[in-house]
């Protein structure tokens, strides 16, 4: 493997705002094969885990970025003073509906949420967690839905088959109800999934910084309506 190209890849890694693909590398390298890219990676990702240090390569959103290690958020926190981006709990479930039935239509979001959705969906239209599809071809020709790459960046997926599964859900939340029955929460300060002790019944906080989960999303309303 040529070391310029390993450096060239480090440095363009380093000044990209949003995950790299191997394609984007490639067209700006000018060369036709993967092969030497992937090697490249790989070689930088051994360096980074074998030296430690605050930062890592993450593989994020179908690419490739560089990223600070979590242990180290409260330090880069306390440097960007980032305001904290969260969704409500309408925009979370309105945006779960939309990543496990994509491609969908406004109306089956509703049907599923028992609730009107378009003020939900204009907010994550604006914050570029969703996109149009298209149209469907039906009467009223409706818009079509899915989500993104800032999507996948925010909650540190490589693509939509890293989301967990229903079943996957369905154990964390009998874990979860099991916790509680068993009293685990008042006598165990360190809780089960690394979370601290609190009231858990809001939405999850929203990743801050380029740290662990990436670069931050644009603040996000913290209550909008259903219209």
């Amino acid at each position: 493997m040529d070391d310029d190209i390993k450096y060239i890849i480090e440095s363009l890694l380093f000044v990209a705002d949003e995950p790299l693909t191997i394609d984007r590398m490639r067209a700006v390298l000018n060369v036709t094969e993967r092969a030497p890219i992937r090697e490249a990676l790989q070689a930088l990702e051994d360096e980074y885990q074998a030296r430690g240090g605050g930062f890592h390569l993450k593989a994020v959103a179908g690419g490739y970025q560089l990223r600070t290690r979590s242990e180290y958020k409260d330090w880069i926190k306390t440097l960007i003073q980032p305001k904290p981006p969260r969704l409500s709990k309408a925009a979370l479930e309105t945006l779960a509906t939309i990543a496990y039935k994509q491609p969908v239509i406004r109306s089956d979001i509703e049907h599923i949420r028992g609730v009107d959705c378009g003020g939900v969906l204009r907010m994550l239209l604006k914050r570029k967690m969703i996109r149009v599809l298209g149209r469907k071809e039906i009467p009223g020709r409706p818009l079509i839905y899915g989500t993104t790459r800032q999507f996948l960046e925010v909650f540190d997926l490589q693509d939509l088959k890293d989301l967990p599964t229903p079943k996957e859900i369905e154990e964390l939340s009998d874990m979860a109800e099991e916790v509680l029955e068993t009293g685990l929460a008042d006598d165990d300060p360190t809780l089960p999934f690394g979370e601290p002790e609190g009231d858990h019944s809001g939405p999850p906080p929203s990743p801050q910084g380029k740290s662990e989960f990436g670069p931050p999303p644009s603040e996000v309303i913290d209550n909008p309506s259903d219209e």
